[in-house]
């Protein structure tokens, strides 16, 4: 299906969240705070948009992504790529300092088990971020969001997708994914521990941060801190 949608995918895109997908690449950028001579993992990378954003930093990033479509669909950026499936990454036990997933964690067979595998593959103390459609909190914009938003993704992509059949997917995948803090739970079910998420634009994307336990131990319970709440609360006010 993926593959399908490659041809186009960053401009639909931005035709779909009109433009806010930049800003949300920008928060999980600031969020993930990947530092020269780190090694990040881009998960469900796509075409790598995020990942060369990412190694401006000076990190060295990999996008890896099931679809080998979507690979080659970025194969004008500069960053390594690799197919992988995200439940049997083929990458060494601890090779990361940090792991992050874009819109893709809720396109994973088994959510709880590709965390896992996230956190195999991350040092300990090492960093995971996911930015993901998530229940919008303000709740006219909610019911607006659910009964109608969600509805006309499918007709947009007519116009503007490769592949039009694969956005009535995306929409009932959208609708039925967990809210915030039932995610936070599943991160810290997976074994991730100082779980806290932040909302964006009223609550329709969340960011999600967790840390890899530096000892063996029982998942931490998953917290929302204010601290972390705070800069949501001034990008929805943007």
């Amino acid at each position: 299906m993926f593959d399908g949608v490659a041809k186009g995918y960053d401009r639909t895109n931005s035709v779909m969240t009109l433009g806010f997908d930049r800003r949300w690449r920008e928060w999980s950028r600031r969020v993930l705070d990947a530092r020269a001579g780190e090694k990040v993992l881009d998960l469900a990378a796509g075409t790598a948009v995020s990942t060369v954003e990412y190694a401006a930093s000076g990190a060295w990033c990999v996008a890896a992504d099931f679809s080998i479509g979507m690979l080659l669909g970025g194969r004008h950026r500069d960053v390594p790529k690799v197919a992988a499936d995200a439940l049997r990454l083929p990458f060494a036990d601890n090779a990361f300092d940090a792991v992050t997933v874009s819109f893709g964690l809720r396109n994973f067979n088994d959510t709880e088990a590709a965390l896992r595998e996230m956190a195999r593959v991350v040092k300990p103390g090492g960093r995971l971020v996911v930015c993901e459609v998530s229940t919008p909190t303000f709740r006219p914009f909610r019911f607006v969001y659910m009964r109608y938003l969600l509805k006309i993704l499918p007709f947009i992509g007519r116009f503007v997708s490769s592949n039009p059949e694969a956005y009535q997917y995306l929409a009932e995948s959208m609708r039925t994914w967990p809210e915030q803090r039932a995610l936070a739970e599943i991160v810290a079910k997976a074994g991730w521990e100082d779980v806290a998420w932040m909302n964006l634009t009223f609550g329709m994307v969340a960011l999600h941060r967790a840390t890899k336990p530096a000892e063996s131990g029982e998942p931490a319970e998953a917290t929302k801190p204010a601290e972390a709440a705070k800069p949501a609360q001034t990008l929805e006010g943007e």
